[in-house]
């Protein structure tokens, strides 16, 4: 559920103004007490969302999620009315996802917070533990906590709320907002975290951002390198597990679940929702789409684009990434067509 350590509480909004705010039909449920005056409170995920949440189906990857969800309420498109269940209200609209995005940002008209000035650069209100070392120019906002023996960088920015473990290196010049780090966590120098994720609606109507309302969580014994950027879930949080290394210049996005003692080479992507087991390999400029389950122990060639799911202990290459040994056949066939062809240029001339 959203943090209240990071976004102020919203205040309630009926069904039938949310019906009228996104321009979506109103289908009240068979078997729940809910009517158009009924207030829900938030909007969350359909997993975690209870009778008091709205929440959204706009992608077929989770329609089994929106069969057993528990909302409310749920933005839908027309032919997905068939699946809901009849506990939940229905906001039937040909634009599921822009028509959460308005009420998302009704909800949280302000998911950045607000500039605050201050007089000194560590809040009154910070929490640290012994022996924190803080280098000059580091600023430290309201709220956060600083677990023992952690060092802070020249530069560095730790927005409101965030939580910090003990023996942890932050360097020069990083930014964390939105965030819960572990123990014993290394970010190097330019590493970005906790900002808002590329979220937003893309029609003809023109583009809408869509409230990044999750958090980024970094378990023990991390290690993120130089200039990588890591956003801020959605409604999910985006997750960095435990031993995980992530190379310089490395970007993560909105809701990505990286598993335990992964290692995530230099100029690597990985759009948002993807999830990747424990132990993936992924070499120096691999691209992964979104929405993708990537498997435990899977080796990912360098350079590879990678548009579908990966069983467990898979090794693959190539764009689109297929498994290695018909990625080398591939090139393999290429190469001799490739002759074959010069060859009969070379006798045509």
């Amino acid at each position: 559920m959203i943090d209240s350590r990071f976004y102020l509480s919203p205040e309630p909004i009926s069904l039938e103004r949310i019906a009228k705010l996104s321009e979506a039909q109103l289908i009240l449920p068979k078997k729940n007490n809910l009517k158009e005056d009924s207030l829900l409170t938030d909007v969350a995920p359909l997993e975690e969302a209870t009778s008091s949440n709205v929440s959204m189906l706009h992608n077929l990857k989770y329609k089994e999620q929106f069969a057993k969800s528990k909302a409310g309420a749920c933005f839908i498109s027309p032919d997905m009315v068939a699946l809901a269940p009849n506990t939940m209200a229905l906001l039937v609209t040909p634009r599921p996802h822009r028509a959460y995005a308005l009420i998302a940002t009704n909800f949280y008209p302000n998911p950045e917070g607000d500039f605050i000035p201050m007089e000194h650069p560590i809040h009154p209100s910070v929490e640290m533990g012994a022996n924190v070392i803080i280098e000059y120019g580091a600023v430290i906002k309201e709220r956060a906590k600083i677990g023992s023996n952690t060092s802070i960088g020249s530069n560095s920015v730790i927005g409101p709320g965030v939580i910090i473990g003990e023996r942890c290196k932050i360097g020069a010049n990083v930014t964390i907002s939105h965030a819960l780090i572990g123990n014993d966590v290394t970010l190097f120098p330019g590493v970005k975290i906790g900002q808002a994720g590329f979220g937003f609606v893309m029609d003809e109507l023109g583009h809408i951002s869509v409230p990044q309302l999750g958090r980024v969580i970094i378990e023990d014994s991390v290690e993120i390198g130089a200039n990588s950027t890591i956003d801020r879930g959605s409604l999910r949080d985006t997750v960095i597990g435990q031993g995980s290394r992530l190379d310089n210049l490395v970007m993560i996005g909105h809701n990505v679940v990286i598993g335990k003692g992964c290692v995530i080479v230099a100029q690597v992507g990985i759009a948002g929702s993807t999830i990747l087991g424990n132990h993936v390999i992924a070499a120096g400029q691999v691209g992964i789409s979104g929405h993708l389950k990537i498997g435990n122990r899977v080796k990912i060639a360098a350079q590879s684009g990678v548009i579908k799911d990966i069983r467990d202990g898979e090794t693959v290459g190539g764009y689109p990434a297929v498994p290695f040994q018909d990625f080398l056949k591939q090139a393999v066939v290429l190469s001799k067509l490739t002759k074959d062809y010069q060859k009969r240029k070379k006798n045509n001339d």
